[in-house]
């Protein structure tokens, strides 16, 4: 019996998907457990796999696109079986104004355990309807060219052919796309850069046209309003920056804010993490790693920082697992450090480093970026010496820290400098009190400042 492929949930967070690429081609043979393609989430870019054993009759959302959840994106069948009804059915499902019961039985395809491709991505613009592949407008571009151009005289490229093009210098004009109704795609790139087209030598393009470093799905040309006002241009929202938003409005919206500063001297962090990495020059620690440590610490004293609101119950965590703020080129995401409260400086620093490298990468498997009890949120390495974070729901607080800077200070009477350190803590008002988010920041600030505790 011929089974219906969806797009399946691959992330807690997911709400539709890109297809980044098929890996497997129509009329070939799939069985169960193998990977069908290659799907952009908000977070990364993973594997889904088939569940169900036959031939791939039939791909209904070509790569590049992006659907919603449930969406059926092939059919898997036997070689001669009618899949008529199938088709006819999707087409139903797809319309907006219909919503028909699927005539055979849906599987949804299911990500594939390990590692995901390294390469990062940016996803398409949030939407409950599909949307077409990423679109670089060109002037004066032939529908009916060389088929490098799309409907409507577009240039079709996918997000990572673009990005590897810009680091490049190449041209994307000069090339022939490879994938579906001539998609530039990464093989493409590849083959330019290995000197297998014409277009591998940088050239210049004209600057209505010119792919930013980081590009951006359905970049729009550059428009010069009347009058005096600037010219500009419009980038669809990615996955991830929509993602953010969401999560942002529902952070500031339903949750009470209150914001708690504190200065830290920490000169006596600062030598203990010299002397640390003297003994490990090869596995250096940051400060930032003995932040999250002594947060971690710190939390299992006060359990209501380490809690989160759940409407008619309170719940507390068992242990510290914090997430940790990592800037990504276009957008944010929280590693999540489990049991930090358990592990070394050193063991902290190793994984926080191997974390944040594969979150950069789109690599992040979801149970790694989900489920922190409390996070930190770090711009001192920018020169920023005080800010307020935005809770990440249904964290109950998030501990923002600036730049550790020389400043002089009163001691015993005389003027003297010290490293300082300004730690906000935000705080959930409906679990924390100010008084109780006071107590945190002074336990927090007790150990950074005599490091000695965490050994005592």
């Amino acid at each position: 019996m011929a089974t219906q492929v969806v797009m399946p949930k691959l992330s807690p967070t997911m709400e539709e998907g890109q297809l980044s690429r098929w890996l497997k081609n129509e009329g070939d043979k799939v069985g169960v457990g193998e990977p069908l393609a290659e799907i952009d989430t908000d977070k990364a870019t993973m594997e889904a796999q088939a569940l169900a054993t036959g031939v791939l009759r039939k791909i209904l959302v070509p790569a590049g696109e992006t659907v919603p959840l449930g969406a059926i994106i092939a059919i898997i069948g036997e070689p001669d079986e009618d899949i008529s009804a199938l088709i006819s059915a999707a087409s139903s499902a797809a319309a907006p104004a219909e919503k028909k019961e699927p005539v055979a039985e849906k599987v949804e395809a299911q990500p594939v355990k390990g590692d995901a491709p390294s390469a990062p991505q940016d996803t398409a613009p949030e939407s409950g309807k599909a949307q077409p592949a990423q679109q670089t407008q060109t002037a004066g571009a032939d529908a009916g060219g060389n088929g490098q151009r799309g409907q409507g005289g577009r240039l079709i490229v996918s997000p990572i052919a673009a990005r590897m093009a810009a680091e490049a210098g190449i041209n994307l004009h000069t090339l022939t796309g490879s994938g579906p109704g001539g998609r530039i795609v990464k093989r493409d790139i590849e083959a330019a850069m290995s000197g297998g087209a014409a277009s591998a030598q940088p050239q210049e393009v004209q600057p209505a046209t010119q792919l930013r470093a980081v590009p951006t799905p359905a970049q729009q040309p550059s428009i010069q309003p009347e009058g005096s006002a600037a010219p500009y241009h419009e980038e669809n929202v990615t996955t991830m920056r929509a993602t953010i938003a969401r999560r942002l409005v529902a952070s500031l919206g339903p949750i009470p804010h209150i914001f708690l500063t504190t200065e830290i001297e920490m000169d006596k962090a600062a030598e203990m993490r010299r002397q640390l990495n003297e003994l490990d020059p090869e596995h250096k620690v940051s400060i930032n790693d003995f932040v999250i440590k002594v947060a971690a610490v710190a939390l299992m004293q006060h359990a209501a920082v380490n809690s989160s609101f759940q409407e008619k119950t309170v719940r507390y965590y068992e242990r510290a697992d914090i997430g940790v703020a990592v800037a990504l080129e276009n957008g944010l995401i929280t590693p999540v450090v489990r049991a930090a409260n358990t592990k070394s400086v050193g063991q902290i620093s190793r994984e926080v480093k191997e974390l944040a490298e594969r979150a950069r990468n789109r690599k992040l498997a979801p149970d790694e970026y989900t489920g922190a009890t409390f996070s930190v949120s770090n711009l001192g390495m920018f020169g920023i010496s005080e800010f307020t974070a935005l809770i990440n729901p249904p964290e109950a607080c998030i501990l923002a820290v600036g730049a550790m800077t020389p400043t002089p200070v009163v001691r015993d009477g005389q003027v003297v400098v010290r490293q300082m350190m300004r730690a906000t803590l935000s705080c959930d008002h409906r679990i924390v009190d100010g008084a109780t988010g006071a107590k945190f920041l002074q336990t927090l600030k007790k150990i950074l400042e005599n490091p000695l505790y965490l050994i005592a």
